[in-house]
């Protein structure tokens, strides 16, 4: 096909490098019509405590993401590809005026919020951790108390009264009842936290030692049927596989395990999900920005399947 000086096409000759700033090169659009699956960008670093720079986590992930969508039938080692099943979007990124966290919550209420009301299955990329504090609310909202499937190197539940920081996202979601912490489960943990506030913990050690298959069971035998909200921080990797964050942990899994425990979490109603805390400036390689984008292809298989189950 001779496609002459325009690059816009340019996936069918297989340039990742050029052609449209989307993710998997899907359509960007805020047409809602006939929608399955949407992903959209939180661009917010104001409530981190260590380094900044996840602002620019969504672009990098969607950058990334078209070296690892590039293969018609799928990445590897899916049976399928998930967008000749579901159509899916990516709606943009949620705007705000910047430095302002409550404004972020706001704005994440109200855009992810018309998405999920429409019945669309969201994935969001953040940004540093807060931006799963309103995510968590939307979806609650329309589901119900949720289980959250939590993978992180910190349990983000500081006890710290009304203060929206990363780490005090999933304190503030369980205090507000838009978590349900005894049928919940934090993943991969290796900082310590005085009060997990009822969240079953599986540490890095407890995680690397059993293995992916063992720990999925565990996390199905934890939520069981209940509406899942899956929270995926990029820090649960070990830096070797994920510099590029904004509190970095040594001691954690690689990206292959990571990988085989989302596979492992098939089947679950998996109702939302983000992938957070990408942080381009202290990435070496984009290798960080290429793991979140692999890991986001993974959640998309997630929500597809749990949408395909919901309405069976």
């Amino acid at each position: 096909m001779d496609l002459g000086h325009d690059l816009s096409r340019a996936i069918v000759f297989d340039a990742m490098y050029a052609g449209e700033l989307s993710f998997s090169r899907r359509r960007s659009t805020r047409d809602l019509d006939g929608v399955d699956l949407a992903v959209v960008g939180i661009p917010f670093d104001a409530a981190t405590s260590n380094r900044p720079g996840a602002r620019f986590g969504p672009r990098a992930i969607r950058e990334q993401s078209s070296l690892v969508g590039c293969y018609p039938w799928g990445p590897w080692p899916w049976d399928h590809n998930v967008f000749e099943r579901c159509e899916t979007i990516d709606y943009g990124d949620v705007t705000f005026y910047p430095g302002y966290p409550e404004r972020m919550v706001s704005a994440v209420v109200e855009h992810v919020g018309r998405l999920v009301e429409s019945g669309i299955s969201v994935l969001s990329f953040g940004g540093d951790h807060m931006v799963a504090y309103p995510l968590v609310d939307v979806h609650a909202r329309r589901f119900g108390p949720l289980s959250l499937v939590h993978f992180d190197a910190h349990t983000d539940t500081w006890a710290m009264g009304d203060d929206l920081n990363h780490g005090t996202v999933f304190f503030l979601a369980a205090r507000e009842g838009f978590v349900d912490p005894a049928r919940s489960i934090q993943l991969g943990i290796r900082t310590p936290n005085p009060d997990p506030l009822g969240f079953e913990i599986v540490d890095a050690d407890m995680l690397l030692d059993a293995g992916a298959e063992a720990i999925a069971a565990r996390v199905r035998d934890v939520v069981g049927d209940r509406p899942v909200y899956l929270s995926f921080d990029v820090d649960f990797l070990d830096p070797a596989y994920a510099p590029g964050t904004g509190t970095p942990v040594v001691g954690g899994p690689p990206t292959h395990l990571a990988r085989r425990l989302l596979r492992g979490l098939e089947g679950l109603d998996i109702v939302g999900a983000d992938i957070v805390e990408v942080s381009p400036p202290y990435d070496s390689g984009q290798i960080t920005a290429l793991a979140a984008a692999t890991l986001a292809h993974d959640i998309l298989y997630l929500l597809a399947a749990a949408r395909a189950a919901r309405t069976t």
